[in-house]
Parts: C-alpha cells; structure tokens; sequence
C-alpha cells in the first residue's frame, strides 16, 4: 500500500477528512441538493472535453468483468460506450460473481478469460499477480496514473512496485443516510457521536419507526460497519496492524470494537425484521425499505457509502431534501473515514485492452460516470460540476483533499478467502455475531481462527 507515516499524522489526517465531511455535508443538507450550481463551478483539475488520446481500434473485441448490477452496470456502460464510440472497438460487459478471483480462475482455467476485470479488493490484484494473470499497466496508463491520481491510490494498484491496478471507482464508507421525515417526526437531529446515535435512534424508536436497516445478508457491510468503530476507538496504528494480521483478532481492542457494535445490533428492535430479517435483508433492500413507505418505513437509517445514492435513485426519494446523510460517528477521539474502491486490472495484454485501462485511467471515463449519479472517483482532475448534486460534490472534494491520508478497507486488504468471500471468513463471521451479539468471545476466536488460516501466520 502507501507509505507508511507516524501516528501522529495519520490520526490528524484522519480528523482533519472527518472535519470536512462533517461541514460539507451539513452544508448540503442545507442547499437543498441536486441541480444546486451556486458555488460549485470550481475543479479539482481537468477539463470536460477530451483529455486523453485513444488508438484507432476498427474490429479489436473486448471483453470485460466486474461485479456491478443493476444501475452502478448500466452506468458503467455507458462509459465503455464512449471508449467504443472514440476507438471503433466493441466492448462486451461480463458480469461476475463473488468471490471474483474464483470466477476469473473459472474463466482462465476455460481459456476464456476477460481482457480486463474490475477488481474490489487489493488483496485480489495482488493473488491475481501471484497467480500470473495480471498484466503490468504499460507506458500510456502510467501517464494518467502520474497526472490523475494522489499517491496513496497509485500505490494500493502496485504489487512489488509495478502497476497493475487503476483504480476507477472509489467509496466513501463511513456515511450514514436517514429518512428525513422521520428524523423530523421523531424530533431526532444528526448524530456527531456514538451516544448521540444511540440517542437518535431511540427517538426515532419512540416515534414509531425501527431505527435501523443492516444488509445482513451480504457479509460485506457488517464488515464496514466493524471497520468504522474499530477506526474510530482503537485508532489509525491497530488499524493498520490488524489489516495486516500483526495483532491477533482476539486482541482486547477488537473486543471492545465488537462490544460497542452489540449495543445497537443487540437491540431486536431496533433492526428491521430484527436480528433475523437483517440476516435475510441484503443491501440494496436495506437502502429501498429506508426510503419507501411516506413517514412509516421500515427503517429511519441505513450504513454504508456514497453509492446509496444509486438504490435511493430506485425510489421516489430526493437526495438532498427526502434522503440526507451524515458522516458515521465518532465512537473514539476522531470520526472514522473508511475508503474502498474497484480497479481495473489488464489480464490479457493486448493494445486494446491498454487503451481501455488507459481511458479509465483519464478524467474523461470518470466524468462520464459522475454525471450519471451514485458514483465517486479518486481522480483529482474530474470536475466536481460533474458530479449531480451537492451532497455527492462535497463528497468527491473531501475524498480529493484527503490526498494520500485515508484507510482503505480492511477487509478488501486481506486475502479473499478471509475478507472477501460469501459465507467465508469475516463475512460469515459477522453475520454469526449478528446473530447472537452477545458471544464477542466466540466471535473473536472465529474471526482469529479464519484469519490466521488465510494469512498463513497467527497474528
């Protein structure tokens, strides 16, 4: 990954995104949201037009993988549209499945693998390396990286110091999004800490509506939950030693991660369906069940990134006055700012393939997308007037000033068979703890026992 930088200016980095996120997003709550221009004429960089230069590609055939559905796919294609439409070749959208680095082996064990596959993880570009399938990302995209990209986001794409991943899609992970009518019913304002969520959400319990949406269904989020409090209570320096496996997931710190997170999912009702109907609640049901259903839905409140916005756009509700969202609360001294994001990684070299990592690799490709919604880049040269409405400006400004300082997922950083594959693992290891909250030694063992089988050490 990136560098590595003292505590001190880590946990500063840290507050100092948290801080941003916290003004801006109170600053879109107030604008009112989408098609508001005022302010918001400046760029990071870039221009609108064309940015980069393609080769002609006249008959060239590409095909290639991630594991989008849904509107976050049907965007994505229209960005690969563009790239057929300037280089004349054809591009075919293949979609995968988690795990995607067994889906991939599938493919190259069939001969047919992708050209290029949009991989979710780190830990996934660098087995894909290890395996012999990734492709380095030659002289053209290297440009773009250097011109494009802040550091830290060169360096999560290397493995042993060449480049092998782009990464084209980025997440901000630590928002929470509430139903506003809800919120107002209930009397209930903006959480900043843990106990003030708390607190929020036994107003909203109170006023009728269950406080809270968990996609217990897919293992992923509860994992995002878990990296949030964990960032937030033990700090950036045990962050990073038990993304790493350096601390043993039995360590007291974890203990108290988990303890804190049983005060909300130890609450049946306080989860939608309760602990059971969280179990089969997966995401994008976690987002529509918020915000459907005029002032009684099934939930006031849901967790997870900036790409809501794409399952919010499946309702009725208007992000910036019917849908707003907060910045996930601070449980220790500073508020958490978790980051993920998908890269694009070349797995059968060839000119066409280059170009298309190349394309994405531009403000060009990235522009496209961030006018369609639901979508954010770590490309600091894409202009923020591309991006819909305010609060998903604010957003993309904030990942941008964050520069090299941000945490990237734990879970996308350790190796697939712990962190990122259903019913395996940290995922299937949360959901056991959705459970049953109240075994955090049970789980801590499990998680202990999976991880060390995983990284091959005992911590």
């Amino acid at each position: 990954m990136r560098s590595k930088s003292s505590t001190f200016r880590n946990h500063r980095a840290v507050t100092t995104l948290a801080v941003l996120l916290t003004g801006a997003l109170a600053l879109s709550a107030c604008s009112g949201g989408d098609d508001d221009e005022k302010g918001h004429g400046e760029r990071t960089g870039g221009t609108t037009g064309s940015t980069v230069t393609l080769p002609k590609l006249d008959g060239a055939r590409l095909e290639v993988s991630a594991v989008w559905t849904g509107g976050e796919q049907a965007n994505f294609k229209q960005v690969l549209a563009e790239f057929e439409k300037r280089t004349g070749a054809k591009v075919t959208f293949v979609p995968a499945q988690d795990p995607i680095i067994n889906f991939l082996g599938s493919k190259i064990a069939g001969g047919q693998p992708p050209d290029v596959a949009l991989l979710p993880q780190p830990g996934a570009i660098k087995q894909a390396v290890e395996k012999g399938w990734a492709k380095p990302v030659g002289p053209e995209g290297q440009k773009q990286l250097a011109a494009n990209y802040a550091q830290g986001w060169q360096d999560i794409g290397k493995v042993d110091g060449k480049p092998y991943g782009v990464y084209y899609k980025a997440a901000n992970k630590s928002l929470i999004w509430y139903n506003t009518q809800v919120f107002e019913n209930a009397g209930a304002r903006e959480p900043k800490t843990w106990q003030d969520l708390l607190t929020a959400s036994r107003a909203v319990y109170d006023s009728g509506v269950t406080p809270f949406s968990v996609a217990g269904a897919d293992g992923w989020p509860l994992t995002d939950w878990f990296e949030n409090v964990y960032l937030s209570q033990a700090g950036p320096e045990k962050y990073d030693q038990l993304a790493q496996h350096k601390i043993k997931w039995t360590d007291p710190s974890v203990r108290q991660a988990l303890t804190t997170l049983a005060q909300l999912w130890g609450r049946e009702d306080y989860l939608a369906g309760g602990r059971n109907g969280a179990l089969q609640t997966e995401f994008p049901q976690s987002v529509t069940q918020t915000f459907t259903g005029g002032d009684q839905p099934k939930s006031a409140m849901v967790y997870e990134g900036d790409f809501v916005q794409v399952n919010i756009g499946e309702t009725k509700a208007k992000v910036g006055s019917d849908a707003k969202v907060f910045p996930f609360p601070a449980v220790g001294p500073a508020a958490p700012v978790v980051s993920g994001g998908d890269a694009a990684v070349i797995l059968k070299d060839s000119r066409a393939a280059q170009a298309l990592v190349t394309f994405l690799a531009s403000p060009d490709a990235a522009t496209i997308q961030a006018k369609l919604g639901g979508y954010l880049s770590p490309n600091r040269n894409v202009p923020l007037t591309a991006y819909p409405n305010a609060v998903q400006r604010k957003i993309a400004e904030a990942l941008i000033a964050s520069g090299d300082d941000f945490r990237f997922d734990m879970s996308d950083q350790a190796p697939q068979a712990f962190g990122g594959t259903p019913g395996k693992g940290e995922w299937k290891d949360l959901q056991d703890f959705l459970k049953n909250p109240g075994d955090v030694a049970g789980a801590q063992a499990r998680l202990e026992k999976d991880a060390a089988a995983a990284y091959g050490n005992k911590g």
